[in-house]
Formats: structure tokens, C-alpha cells, sequence
């Protein structure tokens, strides 16, 4: 089942919320935009945005005065920036709560950097002396969102141009919107130990304590309320894949696959597989190469468990992510 959606997604299918900006929407306080050539050339391919401006929508204006955070830095409010000690915090609250209760059907959302209301991380917070905290905070609006949906993929669009941090964020999305997708109640533990399955080397390659602790839970599975065990794994789940994984883990991961076919393979092909990846563990090439290698291989000798594994194909191809990895 799996698989099949996996193979049958278009753009429709996979919600993501974006700040309306970054579609090149006229909503910055100064009446600009600040377009992402990525989102709008490339991911609206693949997603179905769902705009959405929160200070516009909370009918501060086009153009507006600059907005900051004030306050105490663990409850911080939105005030006007020339205007020191106002607070705008119950009218934004008042908009964004409602529209935030009704995305939980999105799969991921990207934010814009910087703002007061969308920025993930790295936002000022100003004292009454008019000097900003050492400590940062996120925007009110991400942070809102954050914690209603903390599995949810988030990411700001300046960290889309890191080409690991936006390897990442893509393969986060996938995983999230299907195992949203496929694990279900209804399905109950065949459709978790499926989902597992598929995701065993991706897990590998990117937390492998994780790996085990979820194996662990999955086995251990009759003794926990299913509802609360599908809460408990996809939380794990989508913690262990927040960090890139390494080249390290990768090579150990290619080097695992490799194990299942090469009593197939020729001492030519066996050569050249090992070569190649030790190519990519010194940084010679990038993760691509192996793969390509490697899953040519798979297609003659490789069994339906092994060329079923999500680590071969995490995301469409045609994004090229695994180029620059």
C-alpha cells in the first residue's frame, strides 16, 4: 500500500503552508515581497501551497510600521518598533489561532526568515532599555505553530538554500505526509510495521539509536494502546530525521545494502561497488554515485525487501537533491 501512493503522488496531494511572501505576494510591511525562486520554480511542482500572511490577515496593513518582540523573552509580545511598549499581541493571537486549529492536514510549512511573526529561530527580543536579549526567540506566529504540530517538517527559506538542510526537509515531508497517510487505526499494527519496514535504512542513516528504539517499540507494541504507540513512534520518527544524516552513516548504510547482493555479483562489479562508495566516504563524489551503482545492481539481484527500502528513493528523482549530498 505503500508503495503504491508513494508511487502515485502528484502535487495535490501533498499540502504545505508557506508565507504567502515568498510566493512573491505584495505583503511585506514595506508593500514588497521576497520571492523564493525554489518554492515557486521548483516545490510548487511537487506541493500545493497553501499561503498565508499572518500579520496582513490580522489587519495590520500594506504597507505597515515594522513590528518587533518585546518583553520577557520566554512570553514575548509583538509591539510596533517606534513604538516601544505597545502590544499588538491580542489582535495577531486573535487571527492566527483559529487559522492555525485547521492545518492539520498540511505536511510541512516554510516560513520567512527574520520576521517577528514567521521567523523559526534567531528572532530579537527587546528589554525596556531598548536592548535586545543574548537569548533569541522564534516568531509568534512559528512558534504557535511549532507547538501545536511539533512533528510537522518547518523550515525558514533562507535554510533551503543549505543543499543538506534542504535534502532534509524534502525527505521529511515525504515521511511525515505518509505516514500520515498509510498509518492508521483502521490498518492498525500491519500498517506501522509496513511503514518500519520501508524506512529501516533511512532511520539507519540518520540516527541509529533511534532506529533500535523504534524497532524496540514496534515489537513491544501489544502492550500499548495503538493510538498512543502510532503518537509515541512518529514523534521519535521525525525527531531522529531532523539532523542530516552524515557521510559516515550513509556509507555505512550503502555498505549494508551492498551485503544483500554481493554473493550475486562478479569480483568485477563487487570492485567496482566498493570503490565507489569508498569514493563517497572520502568526500570524491557525492551520494548519487553509489546509489546509481548500487540500485542497477539491485533491479538484477536485489530481493523485493531490499529494493522496497524508502533509502533508494526518498523523494522524486527529478529534485536532484541527492546531487549535492
Amino acid at each position: 500500500m505503500l508503495n503504491a501512493i508513494r508511487q502515485n503522488l502528484t502535487a495535490k496531494d501533498i499540502n504545505v503552508g508557506i508565507s504567502a511572501c515568498l510566493l512573491g505576494d505584495n505583503v511585506r510591511y514595506n508593500g514588497g515581497h521576497t520571492q523564493s525562486k525554489f518554492c515557486v520554480d521548483t516545490l510548487s511542482k511537487y506541493f500545493t501551497f497553501r499561503r498565508y500572511c499572518p500579520e496582513v490577515e490580522s489587519g495590520f496593513g500594506i504597507p505597515r510600521p515594522t513590528l518587533r518582540l518585546e518583553g520577557d523573552i520566554n512570553n514575548p509580545r509583538m509591539a510596533y518598533t517606534k513604538q516601544p511598549g505597545s502590544d499588538v499581541s491580542p489582535q495577531f493571537y486573535k487571527t492566527i489561532e483559529p487559522f492555525i486549529k485547521k492545518q492539520g492536514d498540511l505536511s510541512a510549512y516554510i516560513l520567512m526568515r527574520k520576521s517577528p511573526s514567521c521567523g523559526m529561530e534567531r528572532i530579537k527580543v527587546y528589554q525596556e532599555n531598548g536592548h535586545s536579549h543574548v537569548e533569541l526567540q522564534r516568531g509568534l506566529f512559528a512558534d504557535a505553530l511549532i507547538k501545536k504540530y511539533p512533528n510537522l517538517p518547518v523550515e525558514e527559506d533562507g535554510r533551503l538554500n543549505d543543499k543538506h538542510l534542504r535534502e532534509n526537509f524534502i525527505l521529511r515531508v515525504y515521511a511525515y505526509y505518509l505516514f500520515n497517510k498509510t498509518v492508521s487505526v483502521d490498518e492498525g499494527m500491519k500498517s506501522l510495521v509496513e511503514f518500519h519496514s520501508y524506512y529501516k535504512y533511512i532511520l539507519m542513516a540518520h540516527n541509529q539509536m533511534a532506529y533500535k528504539k523504534l524497532g524496540q517499540l514496534v515489537s513491544g507494541a501489544k502492550k500499548i494502546d495503538f493510538g498512543e504507540l502510532k503518537e509515541i513512534y512518529i514523534g521519535i520518527f521525525m525527531q531522529a530525521l531532523k539532523k542530516p544524516a552524515t557521510r559516515r552513516n550513509h556509507t555505512n548504510v550503502l555498505q549494508h545494502i551492498f551485503g544483500y547482493i554481493k554473493t550475486s555479483l562478479n569480483s568485477e562489479a563487487k570492485r567496482d561497488i566498493v570503490n565507489v562508495i569508498e569514493k563517497y566516504r572520502t568526500s570524491e563524489v557525492n551520494l548519487i554515485t553509489p546509489l546509481t551503482i548500487i540500485k542497477h545492481y539491485l533491479k538484477l539481484h536485489g530481493s523485493s525487501y531490499i529494493n522496497m527500502q524508502l533509502y533508494l528513493d526518498p523523494y522524486p528523482s527529478e529534485l536532484g537533491l541527492q546531487n549535492g549530498i
